[in-house]
């Protein structure tokens, strides 16, 4: 429980301060075993604290005013369906992006790209090396399985420098357990992040652990990330390299957080365990070792809204097409996996199954798919890349479905069920607001910058 937001928001709505320390105190007894008395005097601290700082919207500072308020678009995470991988999540993405090159700070990937990886090219003596970093955070419903939660988010930042055709040399954890939480779950989060270090001799190498809110966060809830940075002496094979003419190959997925989240939530327990794998870094290494990345014009991941949303990502990026056959898509997902999804309704082209997708030139698909079969990982042509414009699944029957992300990734909880993935009827509207906001932010990060180079003359 967000005891600060809590007090926050009752204040502004003008509630009595003794009424809102006697719910408070009682709120705070339910996680803290603690006295009446010093219920009540750690609510009065929090109402003090946050009375405090609701004064600075009283402050004669207008500047001080305008850098501590951030932007309001009146519109919630959840229902613009930030973090859940559809048109929402990818929109949102979009105008952090426009904020990140307002900077003008230059890179060779850079979240413009809509790839998950960034990359960097640094000088050296000899040859340039590019220098991929990916960060990722742990599922959120994986918080009481810290294990689990550490494998699968350290996979997935690995799995985003390789895609970028970099060699993993580092690993990075960043932990944030609220008050409340067993330090056993850092220890048990850390233990699955080193279990995937140890099978690829890639290290752990730094890190943090703080607390969620410092004691203004009840609870045992768990949220942190880890990040990856990987190597290359070829330019990345960003997701904008992919050109007419291409095949697409893609490896089988069994999923990772996401998968594991609908195994748990949905009782298909025995499908963890296909899960936890190291399928997709063995594959990438294979391409290392082969000589193959410098040949191969794009790799990505199927896992922001599955491949109906990688697959539009990819087009609306480069403007070409892409040709998706049904029945071959299927043979990539995990046979356990695959019977789960179908029995629960859910669409295995709309969540996160992990696979490996590559658009290559004709010319090296054969040496690809050998190159990974030897290491035991399956991999199929799936589709080739044209003209068109747009993505598009060719379905057994010969009927053609363009291929367009939903407004949230296909529902793979019973939670997400009821909330739906279909597009808000004020969805522009929606995303006018958002626009403002993210403008507002350009223009204050403008201002500060300005600011700071003055007074530093």
């Amino acid at each position: 429980m967000d005891i600060e937001g809590f007090t926050r928001g009752r204040l502004t709505d003008g509630e009595d301060e003794n009424e809102l320390k006697k719910i408070l105190a009682c709120r705070i007894k339910e996680f803290k075993d603690v006295s009446d008395e010093h219920s009540l005097l750690m609510a009065e601290s929090v109402i003090d604290e946050v009375k405090t700082t609701l004064e600075l919207n009283n402050t004669d500072d207008d500047f001080l005013k305008e850098l501590i308020t951030a932007p309001k678009a009146g519109i919630g995470m959840g229902k613009m369906g930030v973090g859940s991988r559809g048109a929402g999540d990818f929109f949102v993405h979009r105008k952090i992006a426009e904020i990140v090159k307002s900077t003008n700070v230059q890179s060779v990937v850079d979240p413009n790209a809509q790839d998950d990886g960034g990359v960097v090219k640094v000088p050296a003596k000899g040859d340039d090396v590019y220098v991929t970093t990916a960060v990722d955070g742990i599922h959120s419903r994986l918080s009481e399985y810290p294990f689990l939660g550490g494998f699968h988010v350290t996979r997935a930042t690995l799995r985003d420098v390789c895609v970028m055709g970099a060699d993993p040399v580092a690993i990075l954890s960043d932990l944030h357990l609220a008050d409340d939480g067993d330090v056993g779950k850092l220890f048990d989060f850390t233990a699955g992040v080193c279990a995937v270090s140890e099978l690829i001799d890639v290290p752990l190498v730094a890190g943090s652990t703080l607390r969620v809110g410092g004691d203004m966060v009840l609870g045992d809830r768990l949220v942190s990330a880890v990040g990856s940075v990987g190597v290359s002496q070829y330019p990345p094979t960003a997701r904008k390299g992919a050109t007419p003419g291409d095949i697409i190959l893609m490896t089988e997925g069994a999923g990772g957080g996401t998968i594991t989240t609908t195994a748990l939530y949905n009782g298909y327990f025995d499908v963890v365990w296909d899960t936890m794998n190291i399928s997709f870094v063995k594959a990438s290494k294979a391409l290392f070792d082969n000589d193959l990345v410098k040949d191969i014009h794009a790799m990505t991941d199927v896992t922001n809204g599955g491949l109906r949303g990688d697959a539009h990502e990819i087009s609306s990026t480069t403007g070409v097409g892409l040709e998706f056959y049904h029945d071959k898509i299927r043979s990539t997902v995990a046979p356990n996996v695959l019977n789960m999804l179908e029995d629960l309704d859910i669409d295995p082209l709309g969540v996160s199954t992990d696979s490996l997708m590559l658009v290559v030139p004709p010319e090296i698909a054969e040496d690809v798919k050998k190159a990974v079969s030897d290491v035991g990982v399956y991999i199929t042509e799936i589709g080739k890349v044209d003209d068109e414009g747009s993505p598009r699944l060719i379905k057994e029957d010969g009927s053609v479905e363009k291929l367009v992300p939903l407004f949230r990734e296909a529902a793979y909880t019973k939670i997400k069920k009821l909330v739906g993935d279909t597009t808000p009827e004020d969805f522009e509207i929606m995303k006018e607001k958002a626009q403002k906001a993210a403008d507002e932010s350009i223009r204050k990060k403008d201002k500060v910058i300005e600011y700071i180079l003055n007074k530093e003359k």
